[in-house]
This record gives C-alpha cells, structure tokens and sequence, in this order.
C-alpha cells in the first residue's frame, strides 16, 4: 500500500506535519488521484479524513471560472507540483503541508455582547478550523493573483504555495494569518 503515488509521481512516505496540533488532522494518506467523489460530504468532521491535497484542490474550484471543473484543477495542481519540484527540489507535498500549517491562524477573535455593548474577544482555534482556515486563505490568494495576470493558473499556485512554505509575506495567505493574530493580539 506504500507504493501509491500521488500522480505516479509524488510519495506521501517522507511527508511529516511539523506541527504537533495540527497532526491528526492533515491527512496524508497515501492516494493515486485526489477524487473521492464527495463520500465525506454528509458526515460530520469527515473532511479531516480527506487527503489534504484533495482538500487543497476542492478549495480552488472556487464561485467562477473554476467552480465544479475538478479535472481542470487536478491537472493544474499537478503542473503546479511540478513546478514546485523544478523551482524548490523539494517533495510537492511537504511543500503544501509546510504552507498550510505556516498559514495556520492560532488566534482569532469572537464577538462577545454585554447588555448590547458588542467587544472582541481574542479565542484559541480549534485545529480543524485552523486548517479550513490556511486553506481558505491559500486559495483566495492564488485566485486574486491569477485573476487579470500574465502568469498562468499553476505558475500561481506554485508560487503562492512556495512562499507560504517559506512563511513569506509576499503570500497572501500569510499575511492574512498576521493579520487576524495581530487584531487577536490588540483584543486581548
């Protein structure tokens, strides 16, 4: 079963999640294609046992041009590691898990209410928001920077997740991470 290989080409057997909270929920199961046709849809806390590169890619079909063409996103995803692996030398995946627990929110705020005066409130998060979170934030950035931009879908994806990995802030998802720990941070 170890053999399998993310799109023939990629192993899940050196990938380690270096942050101990976020372990049990970065699934890196070894598959061959990220499709799992939706089996996890219609129970609760499911989605923790997807692999986080099928999750990765459920992401990006994002409301607009890519909104249910999975295929077309599988295919840029996999251009993207392959780019990855030219720029970085390094495993695709480690890359992609190295982002997601770099733009991982620890903190954020809730809004409590007093006698009608709203405050906020700065709250630990749990560890599956936080990886919802990273990859939300991921991919709303790779989607703004591919919008009206010479470069093409994958180079995007593979540059944002580079910078993400190396916890630079010319990533998007990282420099919303700092900014809702820093706006947790003034709530306390």
């Amino acid at each position: 079963m170890t053999d399998f290989k993310l799109f023939d080409k990629w192993t899940f057997d050196d990938v380690e999640v270096r942050d101990l909270g976020l372990q049990r929920y970065v699934n890196l199961k070894p598959i061959i294609n990220p499709h799992s046709a939706g089996r996890h849809a219609s129970q609760r806390f499911k989605k923790a046992e997807v692999n986080i590169v099928e999750r990765f890619i459920n992401k990006l079909m994002r409301p607009g041009r890519n909104a249910g063409k999975k295929l077309k996103v599988i295919r840029s995803v996999e251009t993207a590691f392959d780019l990855i692996h030219l720029k970085t030398g390094k495993n695709p995946i480690q890359v992609l898990v190295d982002a997601v627990v770099n733009a991982a929110p620890r903190e954020e705020t809730t809004r409590i209410s007093y006698g009608g005066v709203a405050q906020h409130q700065a709250v630990d998060v749990a560890p599956l928001r936080r990886v919802d979170l990273a990859l939300r934030y991921l991919c709303t950035g790779i989607t703004k920077a591919s919008f009206s931009n010479i470069k093409t879908f994958d180079e995007v994806i593979a540059d944002e997740l580079i910078a993400a990995a190396a916890n630079d802030t010319a990533s998007q998802g990282i420099r919303k991470k700092q900014e809702i720990e820093r706006i947790a941070y003034s709530a306390r």
